[in-house]
C-alpha cells in the first residue's frame, strides 16, 4: 500500500483566523468541491511563508466566499494573507498507486478558481505558475 496525493488547493491565501473556535480549516464550498475534499476530512496545510505544516479537517464555508480559515490552535500557524497549500492523500494499493490522477485547484489572489488539473497535466501548470511568481 502507498499513501499517495489525492488533491490540492494551491497557493489558497488565509482570510482569517478564529483561535476560539473547536478546530478546523474553513474553506470556501467551492474549493472544497473543485478538490473533492468532504467536510469533516483530514487535511493537511503548508504555509509558505513561515514553513508551518499542520493536519487538521475541514469545514465548509460560504460557496464564493473565497474564505480560508484556520480555527482553533491552527489559528496560531497562519496570518491573514498568508500563502497555503492544502493537501488530501489516499491509502491504495500498489497498482492503483501507479494510475493515479491528483486534482490539483489553482486559485488567484482571492481564492477564485482559477484552473483545475487532473492527473499528470498539474506539473505543466506548476512549472508556468513558478514563473509567474
Amino acid at each position: 500500500m502507498r499513501t499517495m496525493l489525492r488533491s490540492k488547493i494551491h497557493r489558497a491565501r488565509v482570510t482569517g483566523g478564529n483561535v476560539d473556535y473547536e478546530g478546523s480549516i474553513t474553506i470556501d464550498r467551492a474549493l472544497m468541491e473543485a478538490a473533492d475534499i468532504l467536510p469533516y476530512e483530514m487535511v493537511h496545510v503548508l504555509n509558505v511563508n513561515n514553513g508551518a505544516r499542520f493536519q487538521t479537517y475541514a469545514i465548509e464555508g460560504k460557496t464564493g466566499s473565497g474564505e480560508i480559515v484556520l480555527n482553533g490552535a491552527a489559528a496560531r500557524l497562519a496570518a491573514r494573507e498568508d500563502i497555503v497549500i492544502i493537501l488530501t492523500y489516499c491509502t491504495v494499493s500498489e497498482e492503483e498507486a501507479r494510475n493515479i490522477e491528483p486534482v490539483v485547484v489553482y486559485v488567484d489572489a482571492s481564492n477564485n478558481i482559477r484552473n483545475q488539473c487532473h492527473g499528470h497535466q498539474w506539473v505543466d501548470e506548476l512549472t508556468e505558475s513558478l514563473k509567474n511568481l
